[in-house]
């Protein structure tokens, strides 16, 4: 009889290296590996010897980072999405392209199920079990941490595990942080960082210079938009992928992206987590000023509540829903004019605005400044006070009886 197919959402990380071996013990199956390319880099070195020598069957790498960038990650930003003032969701929007593709190549292979490293306590559960029920109902979706064969409790009772059965993991419990990496950031949680009151140490960050690492002498760029989206720096046009590597290394040189914070976990629990995103958080920045400049007063206000529920529908694992769907329509009606330039200057984690330029800009320098213009009659002001303020003015004389 032939085994029942498992794909694994597979990273090379401690949870799902030790997963191939555990799963093949409870579920006497084949274990089909599948990794997804994000632009993690050098991570990915030895993936593929290391997933078939710890049992898969095989493995597949990939390379989305074109899709992911274009699809996942500019549509979010020109979204202004932030989840609570701060984190500008590098792992949420990552999870369900990840789970996407398992999904296509558990088609593929004719695989029953698929399998993921996520706890129970965290947010990337929901975010790759979502998907799957959104994409492929009648897949099955094994989730060993809540499984009652699972008996590992902890990070070290998992590194004791890889140890037992010949897992070579990059993980010690001198470094113990759970680590996700990708083009966009790198976030950091555990160890150390568990307790609040602790400083992340300097070792934490490895993306990025700390700020005390960064050049003491500014440095200045250039980025282009078109309705919305970067197409160059510095005057120079670059593909999605190669526009958000150029601005990763100039964020990274100069300190720029650290957020340190307390979040609010869809399951209820707080959790700490340190980020570097040195090129997004530029481009947001960028973003916000050129939107300062092109977008109209209603508009812009109505797209920042927007955006909080934009962020919250991706932190939550919900990008294959509807309402997100429609959200990116109002979205692309606001990016139409905004196009433009924007010039920052760039010094030891600071983004100070420098600059900025577009063709339909709704700022008009005459009618901004102090000096009269025809378009303008400063007397009009009189009766708009009085209009807009006779509720106040109304309810002033009443509290006054």
């Amino acid at each position: 009889m032939e085994k029942e197919k498992v794909v694994l959402l597979y990273s090379g990380g401690l949870d799902t290296s030790i997963m191939i071996p555990w799963l093949k013990e409870n579920y006497n199956c084949e274990v089909i590996a599948v990794c997804a390319d994000l632009g993690q880099g050098e991570e990915l070195s030895g993936l593929e010897a290391k997933a078939l020598k710890t049992g898969a069957s095989k493995l597949y790498i990939e390379r989305l980072t074109d899709e992911f960038v274009a699809g996942y990650i500019f549509p979010t930003m020109k979204a202004g999405a932030i989840y609570e003032k701060e984190y500008l969701l590098g792992t949420s929007f990552a999870r369900p392209l990840i789970a996407k593709r398992a999904v296509e190549i558990a088609n593929k292979e004719g695989a029953t199920a698929v399998a993921h490293g996520a706890t129970g306590k965290g947010n990337d559960q929901v975010r790759f079990e979502l998907t799957v029920m959104a994409l492929d109902p009648k897949l099955k979706i094994i989730s060993p941490w809540k499984d009652p064969k699972w008996t590992l409790h902890s990070r070290e009772d998992c590194l004791a595990y890889a140890e037992q059965h010949n897992v070579p993991v990059s993980q010690s419990k001198k470094r113990i942080y759970s680590e996700d990496r990708n083009i966009w950031h790198i976030s950091h949680e555990g160890g150390v960082l568990e307790n609040s009151w602790n400083e992340p140490p300097d070792d934490v960050y490895t993306l990025t210079n700390t700020i005390e690492k960064a050049p003491d002498a500014a440095e200045h760029i250039e980025i282009t938009f078109t309705q919305g989206s970067p197409v160059a720096v510095n005057g120079k046009a670059m593909s999605p992928v190669d526009l958000l590597t150029s601005l990763n290394k100039l964020g990274a040189k100069h300190g720029i992206g650290h957020v340190d914070m307390v979040e609010n976990r869809l399951v209820g629990i707080k959790s700490r987590g340190v980020y570097e995103t040195p090129g997004g958080t530029i481009l947001y920045a960028a973003h916000r000023m050129l939107e300062n400049l092109t977008l109209d007063r209603d508009t812009a206000h109505f797209k920042e509540v927007l955006a909080i529920r934009y962020a919250e529908l991706v932190y939550n694992g919900q990008w294959f829903s509807k309402l997100r769907e429609a959200l990116d329509g109002f979205v692309d009606v606001t990016q139409k004019n905004v196009s433009g330039v924007v010039r920052i200057k760039l010094y030891k984690g600071n983004i100070v605005p420098a600059g900025v330029k577009a063709d339909k800009a709704l700022y008009l320098e005459d009618l901004a400044s102090f000096t009269d213009t025809e378009f303008y009659d400063q007397m009009d002001a009189t009766g708009f006070i009085k209009i807009f303020g006779l509720p106040m003015k109304v309810a002033g004389l009443v509290d006054r009886k």
